[in-house]
């Protein structure tokens, strides 16, 4: 069996390091936050330039033509420095258009995502509660949607809203421009203040029948194949945040002088960090594993991207808080950035479900008949 990364993958997250590091480390997501910011304008265009807004989008329609895992070694690195660009719900926003839209569609509308002119936000169902809360119902050669959509992440930054909707009983999923009338957006207090969550209202919104993505044609299989690669994303992006927590932690414990000596070599600081590597390395290993799984179209993809998000939201929650208590009482100040990592762990946990619902995932769909890890590389 090969679990390692090939060359070109390897060459990606170096390339990304290093720029992330250079043009975007913490510091900068503290800056825009300190200004009120959710946003760099600038890092969005340079992610453009370097052709990561089309990362894992076919080269038919400008993209670079990789797949899932590529996708998730680049949000590996952005979580690991919380970039300031809205780069996650886009880039499962082109997913779904990916997954879900018509041939006419992807290519009306992913050409303008891969180049990063424009941005799209995903609305996504609470898969812990059974409510919906948009409807379209038929009107004229279109569809008239109510209701509202709630958490909506980064929806101010996205000029075109991915929505869910109830249509006949059944969830499909529309592209909506954000001006479109009809639209409103409110602000929610959200605890990560670095990805702003809304709420957006559909107050009669009439929309021609090419929004709805499919047209009619989306199976059920195809959103579970779309939720399984959005959990994945998110599980990338938490794993980037926890080795973001072990290397401050390891480095803080080496610097922290008390007594004379460094507080590293106490074994309760040891312990401390030995338990975050370890869990950082069982999310790495079901992460790339479920990336691998989803881009292989298994049947047991959803299995595995349960696991990854259970596996990761776990790993990154605990190392956002034993990083927290390394650094003592300055963990808790503003000037440090342990409270920015610990807020990202508990948005990035909630979304899509935290690790008791995903557990809970994993006992109804079982391992299926594919059994278990198949010889690949990654």
């Amino acid at each position: 069996m090969n679990f390692g990364f090939t060359e070109e993958q390897d060459l990606l997250r170096k390339t990304a390091r290093v720029f992330i590091d250079e043009q975007a480390p913490l510091a900068v997501a503290r800056s825009a936050l300190e200004r009120g910011e959710s946003r760099a304008a600038d890092l969005w265009r340079r992610f453009g330039e370097l052709g990561w807004t089309g990362l894992c989008t076919p080269e038919s329609y400008g993209g670079a033509g990789l797949s899932l895992v590529e996708l998730c070694i680049l949000v590996e690195e952005i979580g690991r420095n919380l970039v300031p660009v809205p780069f996650v719900p886009h880039a499962i926003a082109a997913i779904a258009v990916l997954e879900l839209g018509s041939s006419v569609q992807r290519e009306r509308i992913l050409p303008r995502l891969v180049s990063g002119e424009s941005i799209a936000t995903i609305c996504l169902p609470a898969v812990e509660s059974s409510a919906d809360s948009v409807a379209a119902a038929p009107q004229g050669a279109g569809f008239r949607l109510q209701g509202v959509a709630r958490f909506v992440p980064d929806a101010a930054s996205a000029d075109l809203l991915i929505v869910h909707a109830i249509i006949g009983g059944k969830l499909g999923f529309f592209a909506i421009p954000r001006e479109t009338r009809g639209v409103a957006l409110r602000p929610l207090q959200a605890l990560d203040t670095l990805r702003p969550l809304y709420e957006v209202t559909f107050d009669r919104v009439e929309v021609p029948r090419d929004a709805w993505l499919g047209e009619g044609t989306t199976s059920t299989a195809a959103i579970e194949r779309l939720t399984d690669r959005a959990l994945v994303v998110i599980s990338a992006e938490m794993l980037g945040g926890a080795e973001r927590c072990l290397e401050t932690s390891v480095r803080y414990a080496k610097e922290r002088v008390q007594f004379g000596k460094p507080i590293g070599i106490h074994q309760a600081i040891k312990h401390k960090c030995a338990d975050m590597l370890f869990a950082v390395e069982a999310a790495r290993s079901i992460t790339y594993y479920a990336a691998w799984a989803a881009r292989e179209g298994r049947d047991d993809a959803g299995v595995f991207a349960s696991m990854a998000k259970a596996t990761a939201g776990d790993a990154f929650r605990r190392a956002a808080g034993d990083n927290l208590q390394i650094h003592g009482g300055v963990g808790f100040t503003w000037e440090y950035d342990c409270h920015l990592l610990l807020r990202r762990a508990r948005s990035d946990e909630a979304w899509l479900g935290g690790a008791s619902f995903h557990r809970e995932r994993i006992a109804r769909l079982g391992f299926g008949a594919a059994g278990g890890p198949a010889a690949h590389s990654a």
